[in-house]
């Protein structure tokens, strides 16, 4: 697959290298031509550097590793170097104090897919610090990373849970791309829990067996009656 990656950043780093070495043909482009070759020579693999248009023309995906605001801008210039490609946006919009920059308005995704409207967008990698997707796998406690992908093309879905499988994680399937400013919500509380407070996220939900409540074989060992809500 040609992947394009708009960015020469930490994401646009961690998420390349791992193409790379699945074996996708990846061009990162970048304001500055010399950061752009930089990280292209230090990703290796055959990875080559352009221009952010060079890229978005090269790529069959196309990953948006851009700052909140600054994604749109990018993506309405090179609107038609978009048409028709699957656009990934990984962005968060999380301002200082863990507020979510979006409050009231379209999600980060919803701004990029109108400004280049001819392409496919979906959310995905924006729920983990960069130095997660740096992993070879990212597993923990025996479990690959499971990615939530949001977005309403079929095609693109499917192009972006091959990248996600390609860095060792399992996708999840997040519905469209109505629900990306969920995704976007979730990555502001998590980083509020991790970074505010200091607590572990990943303790708020219960294993899928108790998603929807206890089984009424499961008692109250007190009394032995069902602690099935009715």
């Amino acid at each position: 697959m040609r992947i394009g990656v708009l960015g020469t950043g930490n994401m646009a780093d961690a998420l390349a290298t791992h193409w790379v070495r699945a074996g996708h043909q990846v061009t990162i482009g970048g304001r500055s031509a010399h950061k752009a070759e930089r990280l292209a020579t230090r990703i290796r693999g055959g990875a080559k550097s352009a221009s952010l248009r060079g890229a978005a023309e090269f790529g069959q995906v196309v990953l948006a590793a851009l700052p909140f605001g600054a994604g749109a801008d990018v993506a309405r210039d090179l609107h038609a170097a978009l048409e028709g490609k699957v656009l990934i946006d990984c962005s968060n919009p999380v301002g200082a104090d863990f507020r979510l920059l979006t409050e009231g308005g379209p999600s980060a995704a919803r701004r990029l897919a109108a400004a280049a409207p001819g392409a496919h967008v979906v959310k995905a990698f924006n729920l983990c610090h960069q130095d997660v997707w740096r992993m070879r796998p990212p597993v923990f406690d025996r479990r690959p990373l499971a990615v939530p992908v949001c977005g309403d093309d079929e095609t693109a879905l499917a192009r972006v849970r091959e990248l996600v499988r390609d860095l060792g994680c399992e996708p999840v399937a997040g519905g469209g791309l109505e629900r990306a400013g969920l995704l976007e919500a979730t990555a502001a509380l998590f980083i509020a829990l991790w970074v505010g407070e200091g607590a572990d996220a990943q303790a708020i939900a219960p294993p899928l067996a108790y998603a929807a409540g206890p089984s009424p074989q499961e008692t109250d060992r007190g009394t032995g009656h069902s602690v099935r809500s009715t």
